[in-house]
């Protein structure tokens, strides 16, 4: 196949790699509704068409953070992405670099700060909070000395969402001769994988965090180790820490109410993800895209608001800039595209994705991306769209948001 779409990058995923693995980039928590929310919404609202424009003349750059971004796209923390590709998360911050858009490491990528920064570009940082705060001071100078620019700091996971698809394809759950056989032949039967990741790819570490568990051998025992380590007890409080530990732009993601985007903002934040983690934590809660405009409205003003969740084209790209998003950030469209074949499909993806941007905002009158408003959208059909937002779509396990 030659893939043409993100959806085409998600079947050559899931042809690649061993189950467990496409489950966990796919699947979101419990019944998967707000995972299926995250695409619905952005296909029920409608874009406006207008004609006879001259439009040869296009700039789809943002500035942001001190930054110039090529196109309003980043790539989102993922999780695992090692795993996906060999060394996978150098291969995807290069694909970034090359497409001119920031790459942000997760504290759960297979490969370390200082390897993405000395191989690709300097990475923004996602962070968890942890409870041991030595740690993270000496994780936090880690990345400052490896020149990340941006500090993303995810605070919608006090404690991680059951995920059934990963708890029936064998990643998380209880331990057994039977899962372990499992996981196995998962491996076995994707022998392009197994030589290319497996064999060729390792460590298969946590690397930002083997100093805090030397004792660990395996991916396994980083888990029980971030489960452990998760504060639940995090408050706004500990924004002010990370403030006094980090000098330099702080994003705050996983926000979903108007009202934590004002404390936020109040308490001197950057920026803010306006997100549901993918659909990955709180079942059931409103899509990113239908929780975007009323933050905007209460926030945009005071600081740099994003949007991840849902993103599947440069259509969508141009409809969550249309209702006040400075950039989106692309979750599964990249982990699918590494999984399919590396530093070369995400590439790919990211200039297929250009490519539909511009051809949306041609078709709707838009030269400059960076001032694209609500004029560009049915207004009619937008107002149908958030009235009716509450109510629970199809859950289609396909559907991944």
């Amino acid at each position: 196949m030659v893939p043409a779409s993100v959806a085409d990058y998600r079947e050559l995923a899931r042809r690649r790699l061993p189950r467990l693995l496409f489950d966990y980039i796919d699947g979101g928590s419990y019944a998967e509704v707000t995972l299926a929310r995250n695409l619905a919404d952005f296909q029920s609202i409608a874009l406006r068409q207008r004609v006879m424009r001259d439009m040869t003349r296009l700039d789809l750059s943002v500035q942001t953070l001190g930054q110039t971004w090529a196109m309003p796209v980043g790539l989102a923390p993922v999780g695992l992405a090692g795993m996906y590709a060999r060394r996978g998360e150098v291969q995807a911050a290069r694909a970034a670099a090359g497409a001119g858009v920031p790459f942000c490491l997760s504290t759960a990528g297979i490969c370390a700060v200082e390897e993405v920064a000395r191989d690709a570009a300097p990475p923004w940082y996602q962070l968890y909070m942890l409870k041991d705060r030595g740690y993270m001071r000496e994780l936090l100078a880690r990345v400052h000395a490896a020149g990340c620019p941006v500090l993303v700091f995810t605070v919608d996971l006090p404690a991680a969402g059951t995920r059934y698809r990963d708890v029936r394809s064998g990643l998380s759950g209880p331990r057994s001769l039977g899962g372990a056989l499992n996981r196995v032949w998962q491996g076995a039967s994707r022998p392009a994988w197994l030589w290319d990741v497996w064999a060729r790819g390792r460590p298969h570490l946590f690397g930002n965090v083997v100093a805090a568990i030397p004792e660990a051998r395996g991916i396994d025992d980083f888990w029980v180790w971030v489960g452990r380590n998760f504060d639940r007890g995090v408050t706004w409080e500990d924004l002010a820490w990370v403030r006094e530990t980090w000098d330099r732009p702080i994003v705050l993601k996983g926000v979903l109410d108007p009202d934590d985007a004002r404390e936020a903002a109040r308490l001197g934040a950057d920026g803010i993800v306006v997100s549901n983690h993918g659909g990955r934590q709180l079942d059931g809660v409103r899509s990113s895209v239908s929780a975007l405009p009323p933050i905007v409205d209460a926030v945009g003003g005071q600081l740099e608001v994003y949007l991840d969740g849902g993103v599947r084209s440069g259509l969508d790209v141009l409809k969550a800039l249309a209702l006040g998003a400075k950039a989106c950030f692309l979750g599964r469209a990249w982990a699918y595209a590494l999984g399919a074949g590396g530093q070369k499909q995400v590439s790919r993806m990211l200039s297929t994705l250009r490519a539909e941007l511009s051809t949306a905002m041609v078709l709707t009158g838009c030269t400059d991306a960076s001032r694209a408003g609500k004029s560009l959208l049915d207004t009619l059909k937008l107002e149908d769209h958030f009235v009716s937002s509450a109510s629970a779509p199809s859950t289609s396990p396909d559907l991944a948001g």
